[in-house]
């Protein structure tokens, strides 16, 4: 019987959101038919790049310094894992950032790292390739939120058959930086395909949902139901922001947006009428990984297992 005691590719991915940056730094392993992608690092980092952009519409020059030195460290820590090959992904901050092209120049000159802007789409077709192997044949939902955007997508079978991005996420919704016609068409969008491919449940992903599932003590695997999520949005609301910090033990740059971001699973579920929602626990960063692998590999026609 073959064994995986070695590596053979070691992988990072950095993803850069408005909230957060994070960066996973993973070994694969070939074993049997499979291939294991096994965490070795992982970095999370409140950069909060989307307070700036989306109040002014620009990434301060602190902030950017500090941009800079993160990602310089995050190099660093690569090349000590001795990494193969790495992505940098950077989403609704970035895009929306009137200074980000040249930012991003910067550290291209600076550091020699190259940060690629995706859109909505294509940051949903990355978490789509780790988000299909959690499915069964049943309808689903995907809710994505993040600081500055949220991502719907329809499953059937498990295969994608409806996407849609919408520039209103956790941040934007805090600082009331939307309108009332993004959130009317997202209403739509969701009740109109919700129906039309007869959805019964959801699937979430990003770091407020996961916090979410986590503090409800659901075991890995099991759904965590409407009636729950409000209950855990209602404890946390009773709470003031420091009482969050100090008694939930929630991080600050989490206390502050995971009601916010809450009430846009919790409209997205009750527009969509379903109650029940799987959260794998997985999102961009995996996605990245697994697109960098199949790079590296032509490797579609493997049966992947990610451990987390």
């Amino acid at each position: 019987m073959s064994t995986a005691t070695e590596p053979f590719l070691k992988l990072a991915a950095i993803d850069i959101g408005s909230n957060a940056v994070r960066c996973q730094i993973s070994n694969v392993f070939r074993y049997e038919d499979h291939t294991l992608f096994k965490r070795v690092e992982y970095i999370r980092y409140p950069m909060r790049l989307g307070e700036d952009v989306f109040a002014s519409g620009v990434i301060s020059r602190p902030k950017a310094d500090k941009f800079i030195k993160l990602l310089h460290g995050l190099y660093l820590i690569m090349q000590v894992h001795e990494v193969h090959d790495f992505m940098i992904c950077a989403t609704s901050a970035m895009r929306s950032a009137t200074n980000a092209p040249e930012l991003i120049e910067e550290i291209q000159d600076k550091l020699g790292l190259t940060i690629q802007v995706i859109d909505g789409t294509t940051e949903a077709d990355l978490i789509n390739l780790v988000i299909r192997q959690q499915l069964d044949n049943q309808n689903y939902l995907h809710i994505d939120v993040g600081g500055g955007s949220t991502e719907f997508n329809i499953y059937v079978n498990r295969m994608k058959v409806a996407s849609q991005s919408f520039e209103q996420g956790s941040i934007r919704h805090m600082q009331g930086e939307e309108s009332m016609e993004i959130w009317q068409y997202m209403k739509e969008w969701v009740t109109e395909k919700a129906r039309m491919h007869h959805v019964s449940h959801a699937i979430g992903t990003g770091g407020n949902i996961n916090k979410i599932y986590e503090m409800a003590g659901k075991l890995s695997g099991k759904p965590i139901f409407r009636d729950q999520i409000e209950e855990i949005v209602q404890q946390i609301s009773s709470y003031s922001m420091e009482e969050r910090v100090k008694v939930l033990l929630l991080n600050a740059d989490r206390a502050d947006v995971i009601v916010p971001a809450a009430e846009i699973y919790l409209s997205a579920m009750n527009w969509a009428k379903i109650d029940n929602m799987l959260v794998p626990q997985i999102g961009l960063k995996d996605g990245i990984l697994q697109s960098l692998y199949e790079r590296h590999l032509g490797a579609t026609q493997h049966h992947f297992k990610l451990d987390f």
